[in-house]
């Protein structure tokens, strides 16, 4: 194989397919990214067995060929080139690839590309085109929500779905791990009625979410139970393994009788909250909110350090209320909201509170209640 390419192109697709490679694995292959140089250009593409990034850039071909070097290695190397260079990568027949760029010249240990493994993408029925912006919102207001826990891996992840909802078909994406919940909806591109319910792993969201940043207009998305597949207008293709497992009925969990409603300016009420959990415990993260007619005072008190509180103006006319929430977890909702006021509808101590931007917003959060 003898290739000469650009190192902005280069650079550019190695960033978009390296990330998905393991620093550390047990199967040297998978430490690899295969480079297959043909007539239609340069093709790179790494996994880790659950998710596969391939993406092609313009090269100039002198050999056709295809080999895999180390995913992280090639990808610092072309890096550190300077801006503008040409680099020419060349297979010898001593299992070893050579990189040349001006006066630099690399020699890296090659694996041959026949054991790399292939995430064979298999039937997937359902087709549709989604734009790009309306994925980067589903995915950027759920996903903080996402479950780290291993041990429930139905919810380490986003759940996407479609259903019929006044009288229209939408798409919603929900996330939750136990404490909070996101969810967002947006009206179904057309094709995705019929979809399975699928739920999107966390760290093939992260890559999405990056790689929608880059992409162009629209995202072609194809999707049986058990895969993904996501074709970016730039050329980058996404295949991932889904997680197999039923998310739970998260209707349930959606609070239908809070009659006790509050409206806050969110930036400032967002400010408070991170002014006085300053105090609060790493563990704890605990403020109270004390709520009586017009006012809100925000208190937190920590054996440790100290206590803080503050009082804001608000609009709440329902009975006296004491509650207590994870400061951070308010802040990752608050920080969601795209309003100027945030609605909080809330039962009482024990029970969730619902959160949005107003009422009927297309994002909804719940959060669940600490003992202060």
């Amino acid at each position: 194989m003898r290739v000469t390419v650009e190192r902005a192109a280069l650079l550019r697709s190695l960033g978009h397919v390296h990330r998905v490679v393991e620093r550390r694995n047990t199967i040297p292959i998978l430490s690899n990214v295969l480079l297959r140089a043909e007539s239609g250009g340069l093709q790179l593409r790494a996994t880790d067995l659950d998710i596969e990034v391939t993406e092609t850039v313009p090269a100039d071909i002198a050999d056709p060929g295809a080999t895999t070097v180390p995913a992280h290695v090639i990808y610092d190397i072309v890096r550190k080139l300077p801006e503008g260079a040409q680099v020419s990568l060349e297979t010898g027949e001593a299992g070893q690839m050579t990189i040349r760029s001006g006066r630099s010249r690399f020699a890296l240990g090659a694996l041959p590309e026949g054991d790399f493994p292939d995430l064979a993408a298999g039937e997937l029925p359902h087709t549709f085109s989604i734009a790009s912006a309306d994925l980067k919102r589903l995915i950027d207001k759920t996903q903080f929500a996402i479950s780290t826990e291993e041990t429930r891996y139905y919810l380490n992840g986003i759940y996407l779905h479609t259903l019929e909802a006044e009288g229209a078909l939408k798409m919603r994406a929900v996330a939750t791990d136990g404490h909070r919940l996101a969810r967002v909806e947006l009206d179904a591109p057309d094709g995705s009625a019929g979809m399975p319910g699928i739920i999107v792993p966390r760290k093939a969201v992260a890559e999405i979410q990056k790689l929608v940043d880059d992409g162009g207009e629209s995202v072609e998305i194809d999707l049986s139970p058990a895969k993904i597949r996501l074709r970016f207008a730039g050329g980058v293709t996404l295949i991932s393994k889904l997680i197999d497992g039923t998310f739970p009925d998260y209707q349930r969990v959606i609070p239908t009788g809070n009659d006790k409603r509050l409206t806050v300016e969110r930036e400032a009420f967002a400010r408070a909250v991170d002014r006085v959990s300053t105090i609060s415990s790493e563990r704890g993260r605990a403020v109270k909110l004390g709520l009586s007619e017009g006012r809100l005072a925000l208190s937190v008190n920590n054996p440790d350090s100290g206590s803080a509180t503050e009082e804001l103006d608000v609009d709440y006319e329902a009975a006296g209320l004491d509650i207590g929430f994870n400061a951070r977890y308010l802040l990752d909702i608050t920080s969601q909201l795209e309003g100027d006021t945030a609605l909080f509808k809330l039962a009482d101590p024990g029970s969730p509170t619902l959160i949005q931007d107003r009422e009927g917003a297309p994002a909804l959060y719940v959060l669940m209640p600490m003992r202060v």
